[in-house]
């Protein structure tokens, strides 16, 4: 089994989980991919999914709209980045 995927091919899996659990809007796979590789970058590898679960759980707790995903997200970012500098 190749596990590299296409664009189109996470485009579709995200659509997938979308529809399977349930939410209301499109995932924002930019947002996610880009959090994982600042926490893998600033952290460490096994921190990106861990991050971006909590930062999910997080906006879910706030409401889920768009802007707590985002908000969410900014925080963890943040807080890698800033962990980044403290590790140097």
């Amino acid at each position: 089994m190749n596990r590299t995927l296409p664009p189109e091919a996470l485009t579709e899996w995200a659509e997938k989980l979308r529809d399977e659990l349930g939410l209301d809007e499109p995932l924002p796979i930019t947002l996610v991919l880009d959090l994982a590789r600042d926490v893998a970058n600033a952290v460490a590898r096994p921190a990106a999914p861990l991050s971006a679960f909590a930062a999910g759980l997080a906006a879910g707790m706030r409401g889920g709209s768009s802007d707590d995903v985002r908000a969410a997200v900014a925080q963890v970012v943040r807080l890698a980045a800033e962990q980044e500098t403290t590790d140097d």
